[in-house]
């Protein structure tokens, strides 16, 4: 039988009086909080720092944490609000199981674990250790991302799990990897005060890492010149000095073209490069007929403007160069991240004070989470999983035989596939929301209708979860203890500030009993949780993403340290590569050729229009905590898709009128938000909305064949006015259903 999503309405009729739905009570002496707790933001890889203020075992608000050295008290909306998921009455307070035609049913602790582990071993003993997979997400501390990959490799025995970073970074991962050797941003972001060109591409930074944009603004005091790339004229750009509006899915055309401007007009360090890198020939052989007037024919962008960024990067003594999601979310992401690194190597702007080059992070610990081993294919210490040397010191650290650790497996959209094929039959999932963050998301939901069990641990019942056979309440950001990763590589402390409520647990006592239950028990014993870092350090010493000497006290001590710290007396390196020693086999950093090719989706006569997806200001991933926040929803309570006003009078668009777009995988319907700030042959709506309002209805399953990362960036579709106004504030509360 297909199993339906549970309905909230259900949810809360039946099950309201047991789960406490119902508001909570008033906090007396609000004024007065039990004590102030130091800690982070939940939201975004910049990891704010914020003080959260405590009574009587509830968030009830915050204060600015000053001396936290890079935000310096400034908060995002998002940031400004996250305390408001504390008290929330959907919050899940005790596991929950499906009770068939009426949604889900109150269960004992004993009961939900007994039943996950039942259908656990049925399945694997049925269809062997890999039919059961594990999707995890890299909100979680570095502590819970290494604890579910030795998890999944331990206890499960399975290769397939993977993680939702798949969505975000990876392929800025495999490009660091390719050309330095290393994953990781180079410099701290204090160095871009005083850079002298600065390019963003695809980073819609002002709305989406907000606090960072004071480092940009402070580079621009000093008179720093910005370059944004991006198809929109998103804020950042509007004060920019040049405004390459990109056509989405051409990237690689215009960083090819600028590198192959470089080189005719000399702007190359030549030292640098004959010295300190390989590849170039190879990498200007495959531009060579990269002319400025090919590039303005595939990429949109008028030749001069071109030529003008080129010139203000080559003739620059100090630059940074940053990029996000706009250019990694392609079935060419690889190539992309690549096309960049090469004109930050051809100018030899790198390892050197006020150089740097890096992805922006988007999730809340997208760094760490990437490194210490719930990835398909990846151990900790950002060691590779086909390594045998790798394997076998892992193996060691785990206590486990080399041959019983499990090798690579699924990606997060491979496995979809997989249930399709019926090779996989039961996922766990964790701090993963598929149903709206993976594309082609009728797809997704065919396949959670297949599994033979699925069990999800949540605070909470975000889309997904409603399809789950088991859920199991767990913890939020601040209820345990642990590190994070930054964007700039700075390890930090997540200090725990309130326990869980009700009857919910923190994660990893749930992971740590699922382990037990399993038969695993003696691998996985923790005094707490900086045992559990302690283990970690110890995993990924000597890997390329090394905490070894990375202690809770000297991260008390210093507000954080800075990977790579191979020894306690190191003091950690903000800065990489300054001995020009790269973490490649032979020292030296990698050019790579880059041959533009076409996305994985072109416009034709039947699909004209490209859509481009992306975040606001407002809102985070797929939603799960933001849009339970009033006033971040009321800011922006629905997705709209923005049109330029040609565009939009070619097709009779007004603006607020409901447009279906209609893609090779589905339609939905937008309200229309008629704007100058867009391309003339594109479309751009926000991602982080379920079920009719979602984006990744209409998105491919195109993925790299590198990273593996969805094409969620560039996809063809077309466009049919409703007729219908829709006034402002008219979604519906329960569209998903």
């Amino acid at each position: 039988m297909a199993r339906l999503p549970a309905s909230p309405e259900k949810i809360i009729h039946e099950f309201g009086p047991h789960l406490n739905y119902a508001p909570q009570e008033g906090y007396p002496g609000r004024d007065e909080p039990d004590k102030s707790v130091k800690t982070h933001c939940c939201f975004c890889g910049m990891q704010c720092g914020i003080q959260l203020l405590v009574k009587n075992n509830k968030v009830v608000g915050f204060e600015p944490w000053m001396e936290f050295p890079f935000n310096q008290g400034r908060l995002c909306p998002k940031g400004v609000q996250r305390y408001l998921q504390d008290n929330h009455p959907d919050r899940l307070l005790g596991p929950l199981e499906r009770a068939e035609g009426v949604g889900f049913k109150p269960v004992s602790w004993e009961h939900a674990m007994d039943r996950t582990v039942s259908e656990i071993r049925r399945i694997q003993q049925t269809y062997g250790n890999d039919a059961f997979s594990v999707l995890s997400g890299v909100s979680l501390t570095n502590e819970k991302s290494y604890l579910m990959g030795k998890f999944a490799r331990v206890a499960l025995k399975t290769a397939n799990l993977d993680y939702n970073g798949r969505l975000c970074m990876v392929s800025a991962g495999a490009g660091n990897k390719k050309a330095f050797g290393l994953d990781r941003t180079s410099n701290n972001y204090e160095d871009l005060e005083h850079a002298e060109v600065i390019i963003v591409a695809g980073a819609n930074v002002s709305e989406t890492f907000p606090t960072l944009t004071h480092w940009i603004w402070r580079a621009r005091d000093n008179g720093a010149r910005l370059i944004v790339i991006d198809p929109r004229v998103i804020p950042l750009a509007r004060t920019a000095d040049i405004h390459l509006p990109v056509k989405p899915g051409t990237d690689s055309a215009l960083y090819g073209a600028m590198l192959k401007y470089l080189a005719d007009h000399d702007m190359l360090d030549h030292d640098f490069i004959n010295n300190h890198t390989t590849n170039f020939q190879e990498t200007l052989d495959a531009v060579k007929d990269y002319t400025l007037e090919w590039a303005e024919s595939v990429t949109g962008i008028e030749k001069e403007k071109i030529q003008q960024a080129a010139e203000l990067w080559g003739k620059a003594k100090t630059s940074f160069l940053l990029h996000a999601r706009g250019i990694e979310h392609h079935s060419k992401g690889v190539e992309n991240v690549l096309g960049c690194i090469n004109l930050v190597l051809a100018t030899g702007r790198i390892g050197k004070p006020y150089c740097g080059y890096g992805t922006i992070t988007g999730q809340g610990n997208g760094q760490g989470g990437r490194e210490h081993g719930h990835k398909c294919d990846q151990l900790p210490g950002n060691r590779d999983i086909t390594n045998p040397a790798h394997r076998q010191y892992i193996a060691d650290v785990w206590g486990i035989p080399e041959p019983e650790l499990p090798g690579k497996g699924l990606t997060a959209y491979e496995l979809i596939e997989a249930i399709h094929r019926g090779e996989v039959k039961g996922l766990l999932s964790i701090c993963f929301n598929p149903l709206v963050s993976l594309p082609n998301n009728n797809y997704v939901r065919e396949a959670l209708e297949k599994l033979e069990f699925y069990v999800c641990i949540d605070f909470f019942l975000n889309e997904t979860a409603r399809h789950a056979d088991v859920v199991l309440a767990g913890s939020l950001h601040e209820e345990e203890d642990g590190t994070v990763t930054t964007a700039e590589g700075r390890v930090v402390r997540i200090r725990r500030a309130v326990t869980p409520p009700g009857n919910a647990r923190p994660d990893t006592d749930i992971i740590l009993e699922l382990a037990e239950r399993l038969g695993a028990g003696d691998k996985f014993r923790y005094a707490d949780t900086e045992a559990i870092f302690n283990e970690l350090r110890v995993a990924s010493k000597g890997g390329t993403a090394d905490y070894y000497g990375i202690t809770y006290k000297k991260i008390e001590d210093n507000m954080g340290v800075f990977w790579p710290c191979p020894s306690e007396d190191h003091p950690g390196t903000p800065r990489l590569w300054e001995d020009r020693k790269f973490a490649t086999p032979d020292g030296k950093a990698h050019f790579n050729p880059v041959k533009y090719r076409d996305p994985g989706e072109v416009t034709d006569d039947e699909y004209p229009v490209v859509l481009t997806t992306g975040r606001v200001v407002s809102q985070y991933l797929s939603g799960t905590q933001t849009r339970r926040i009033g006033k971040l929803v009321g800011l922006i309570p629905e997705p709209l898709v923005e049109i330029h006003p040609v565009l939009a009078a070619q097709y009779g668009i007004r603006q607020r009128e409901l447009v279906r777009v209609t893609t090779r995988r589905g339609s939905g319907e937008f309200p229309a938000n008629i704007v100058e700030t867009i391309r003339k042959d594109t479309v751009f709506i926000p991602y982080h909305w379920p079920g009719k309002k979602s984006a990744n209805q209409l998105t491919p399953g195109t993925l790299d064949p590198v990273s593996k990362i969805p094409e969620f960036k560039v996809c063809a579709c077309k466009l049919e006015p409703l007729g219908k106004i829709s006034a402002p504030g008219e979604a519906h509360a329960f569209d998903s259903i």
